[in-house]
């Protein structure tokens, strides 16, 4: 075998991955926010967790995008450890699809001879002003590079015929019984390790299988270990996740481990079941019968061991997850007691909950997570304003010390998170994007700086209550309750914006009425609480100094609602 064939041969592989990823990314971007919805409804109990898994996969061919996917929910806590389950079980079989695709249009129809007049189909969709059409030529192109990649792939594979000696050696692997299973169960799951995607060995295995290069009860140990291989994805999205989202990812691994084990038991019998499938299906020879050999890639035996083999990767995925499926709430408490919480939980509460374990690979998905997170982000400003309302009206100087330290943290988790915000949305901005969702990353990054003022505020009223205790000035009980009041109508500001970033978020915000009117009782009350300090001031003679700590704390809290406003003025502008 020359050195250029071998090029070839990995050019080859690397155009069917570029293929796969491309069709793939084509088609979520096709699905945008419609199967973030759709995964999010369709969960409500095991059954329909599983058949959501199965659709979403088979739609866009990619059970890693898919799983990757509901380790980022369950990360944001928008589906629970069970209902992620039945989504990756689900998941495992609409991955089959591809076998039984790269099977018939591959080997059998070789669609590759259409590919590339529908690359032309493609290039023509790819200049439409239309998102939508434009997402179609990139699963089209996709399509077309796979489906070329693997016509390419079969031809630069040397014919091991012309080469007796080395045909016999790697056949030689095959003369061990049961050591062989194991021998060909690991290298499946190494080289999808190595490949990062199942159905890339999958393809390889397809080849050599009908190549006459190692018999079918070899081809299926593979497939059994590329179940295990495939599970690496997931688990390298949640490494970087959060407790559940690592769990999520455990019982990935879990649920195909255990599909092997009992496969490995049942070796034989469960090849002869899938044989005879295939033989009674398709009137083809039974390719788990005694003595059955490919001898050339287009005979009879070469079908049916192709479709054999597509067929042991569906029965396989199918039984596991009708055996499986009814134990999710089980599978869960294993995992939970495998991947163990972190004894100190408080850190881990300030952590990024929507978008640690990265970007989607659709900038419309990832947008979806952006938003979450900030939705989350401004939550944590409002947890971290009730420690201003207490500090407001707290006057033990040991308990005030308690409330000051937690909004100094209160301000640097606000900072921490603007940061790993945007950067996300840097990342996320280098991608290729449609206007609208540039309009709503614009308007994110101004709606983080506004959230991270609001954590400025709170310490910097913080400050200001330290130098009124340390110039040992005390407010009466009539100032506290005019500071309680002022607080209070910012409170429910807070609450008006949260209510507006999710009906944004949600696709119902259509007008703001409510910011305003929140804004306009804001200033209302700081002109009425600042005009009657000073008339107290002018005629009561009140301390000058307390009443100068006072006002500055009612400009503070004014300038929150400042900061609130235009918030939803930002959300108007890019979500209406």
């Amino acid at each position: 075998m020359g050195i250029l064939q071998i090029f070839t041969l990995l050019g080859a592989l690397g155009m069917f991955l570029y293929g796969m990823n491309l069709m793939s990314s084509g088609l979520q971007k096709a699905a945008g926010e419609r199967m973030r919805s759709f995964l999010s409804a369709m969960t409500s109990n095991p059954l329909k967790g599983v058949l959501t898994g199965l659709g979403i996969t088979s739609v866009i061919q990619s059970s890693s995008a898919t799983t990757v996917m509901v380790v980022s929910f369950v990360n944001a806590g928008l589906l629970t450890l069970a209902q992620a389950i039945g989504v990756i079980m689900g998941a495992n079989i609409g991955t089959t699809v591809t076998a039984w695709l790269v099977s018939w249009l591959g080997f059998k129809a070789d669609i590759s001879i259409l590919a590339v007049p529908l690359m032309a189909v493609g290039f023509l969709l790819s200049n439409s002003k239309r998102n939508q059409r434009r997402n179609i030529s990139e699963f089209i192109v996709g399509f077309c590079l796979l489906f070329l990649g693997l016509s390419f792939m079969k031809e630069s594979v040397p014919d091991l015929g012309e080469t007796p000696e080395v045909l016999a050696f790697v056949q030689s692997w095959s003369a061990h019984g049961f050591g062989s299973v194991l021998i060909f169960l690991a290298f499946g799951t190494v080289l999808t390790l190595i490949l990062q995607s199942s159905s890339a060995t999958m393809a390889i295995t397809l080849i050599m299988l009908s190549m006459g290069w190692i018999p079918f009860d070899m081809a299926c140990a593979m497939v059994l270990g590329e179940n295990i291989g495939t599970t690496i994805t997931a688990n390298i999205a949640a490494s970087v996740g959060n407790t559940q989202a690592k769990r999520a990812a455990m019982s990935h691994t879990l649920f195909n481990v255990f599909g092997v084990v009992w496969a490995l038991i049942l070796f034989k019998p469960f090849l002869g079941l899938v044989g005879a499938i295939t033989a009674g299906l398709f009137g083809l020879p039974d390719p788990s019968a005694e003595g059955f050999a490919v001898t050339s890639p287009t005979s009879a035996e070469a079908t049916a061991a192709l479709y054999g083999l597509s067929m042991l990767h569906t029965l396989f995925n199918t039984i596991n997850t009708l055996i499986l499926v009814w134990f999710t709430k089980q599978i869960a408490r294993i995992v939970t007691w495998i991947v163990r919480a972190p004894k100190n939980q408080e850190s881990e509460a300030f952590r990024l909950k929507y978008i640690t374990a990265g970007p989607l690979a659709t900038p419309e998905l990832a947008t979806e997570q952006a938003s979450d997170e900030i939705i989350h982000f401004a939550q944590i400003m409002k947890k971290g304003f009730g420690y201003v309302q207490e500090a407001l009206v707290e006057n033990d100087p040991d308990k005030f010390e308690l409330l000051r330290e937690k909004l100094v943290k209160y301000e640097e988790i606000s900072d921490r998170i603007e940061y790993e915000i945007a950067t996300f949305l840097n990342a996320l901005s280098a991608e290729e994007i449609s206007e609208n969702t540039s309009v709503k990353i614009k308007a994110m990054y101004k709606i983080i700086g506004e959230l991270e003022s609001l954590g400025d505020s709170g310490e910097a009223i913080s400050r200001i209550l330290s130098r009124k205790n340390v110039h040992r000035k005390v407010f009466d009980a009539d100032t506290q309750a005019k500071l309680t009041k002022m607080a209070s109508v910012v409170d429910s500001a807070y609450t008006v914006m949260i209510d507006n970033l999710l009906a944004a978020h949600g696709g119902r915000l259509t007008e703001i009425s409510n910011a305003y009117n929140a804004e306009d009782h804001i200033n209302a009350l700081r002109n009425n609480l600042r005009d009657e300090a000073i008339e107290e001031i002018d005629r009561q003679g009140k301390n000058y100094q307390t009443s100068v700590y006072y006002m500055d704390l009612v400009g503070e809290l004014e300038k929150m609602g400042d900061f609130m406003i235009n918030v939803s003025q930002d959300l108007e502008k890019a979500y209406r």
